[in-house]
């Protein structure tokens, strides 16, 4: 098995937009047993990628794109922030997550060629409560600490009033801080 990140090109972002949609809405209606409009629409993922500092990678096995990641990089912060991560649909529980950021995001800078990122000490990410699976992830794996739980009475100011990809559970922050490493 070959696995590779590649920095997402052109020709694939439609793909890798469909893919992050389909993934996060298998896990939604997962939970919730029922059908649901678009949790994650293609402008949350423009938005992303619009954003400055992003860098979005399609992860390859065996020459077929199965996951993609969305980070954006803050230099002179010296913060990073994992906007957006899945695996394709059909292709969880083969620890392809775990490829790409090997349970230490401290090492994302060797993993993404071209890019280096040696100077970013702290990397967050957010993830919806009821997504188990994702908290295990972050937690158990990456080795992110939770540091906030954003819900209606404690919302997340960067999030617009209509999202509804945390099906009104709330959503946890994450935080990985390399200095005390």
């Amino acid at each position: 098995m070959t696995f590779k990140l590649e920095v997402l090109n052109l020709a694939d972002a439609k793909q890798f937009k469909i893919d992050a949609q389909d993934a996060f809405q298998k896990g939604f209606e997962e939970y919730f047993g029922k059908s649901y409009s678009q949790i994650l629409p293609e402008s949350d993922i423009d938005n992303s990628l619009g954003s400055n500092g992003a860098i979005a990678y399609k992860a390859i096995l065996d020459g077929t794109m199965v996951g993609g990641a969305i980070v954006v990089v803050d230099i002179e912060r010296k913060h990073g922030s994992l906007d957006l991560l899945y695996v394709r649909s059909g292709e969880q529980g083969k620890s392809i997550g775990k490829r790409p950021f090997g349970g230490s995001l401290e090492r994302l800078s060797s993993l993404f060629p071209g890019r280096h990122h040696p100077e970013i000490k702290v990397w967050e990410t957010c993830t919806p409560y009821f997504d188990k699976r994702n908290i295990h992830f972050y937690v158990n794996v990456c080795k992110f600490h939770i540091v906030e739980f954003y819900h209606p009475r404690h919302p997340d100011p960067a999030t617009p009033n209509d999202f509804i990809g945390d099906g009104g559970e709330g959503m946890f922050k994450f935080r990985k801080d390399l200095e005390i490493i």
